[in-house]
């Protein structure tokens, strides 16, 4: 079952140790930046993911000021954990959390063109493009 928990002193240095493959590093920010980007963003909310008690991931969402509305910045899981559907499994529980807001009813999130692993995860979620490309990355969205 895969849970979505703080990152904290406990688990902190092995949420900086994860790592994609080497074909996708360009495709996501490294979790340390991450979290640095939090720091100085304190909208960002940053979580790993976890399936039952072994770290396999990492995610990192915000509700944007300047536009309010839920954004998902980051999801990478570990190399040696992926084709396992952990990613598919660790969106759902993060849409599912977002949805419990109520407030709001749709969901963004952006990622290189390239990334073709991506595209297929989100459009599987449902995500469809918002006509959109920021910093020359495509912009999906969910309406829910």
């Amino acid at each position: 079952m895969i849970q979505l928990k703080e990152v904290d002193r406990h688990n902190f240095f092995d949420v900086i140790g994860l790592t994609v493959a080497e074909h996708q590093k360009t495709f996501v920010a490294t979790n340390v930046f991450s979290l640095a980007q939090a720091k100085a963003y304190p909208e960002c909310i940053c979580s790993a993911v976890y399936h039952d008690d072994e770290l396999v991931g990492f995610t990192m969402h915000c509700l944007d000021p300047d536009d309010q509305e839920y954004w998902i910045y980051r999801l990478m899981i570990d190399a040696n954990h992926q084709v396992k559907g952990y990613g598919k499994a660790a969106m759902e529980r993060l849409i599912a959390e977002l949805q419990q807001d109520g407030s709001r009813h749709v969901i963004y999130l952006s990622f290189e063109p390239d990334n073709e692993g991506a595209r297929k995860l989100y459009e599987k979620l449902g995500f469809v493009p918002d006509g959109r490309i920021i910093d020359g990355e495509i912009v999906y969205k969910l309406v829910y």
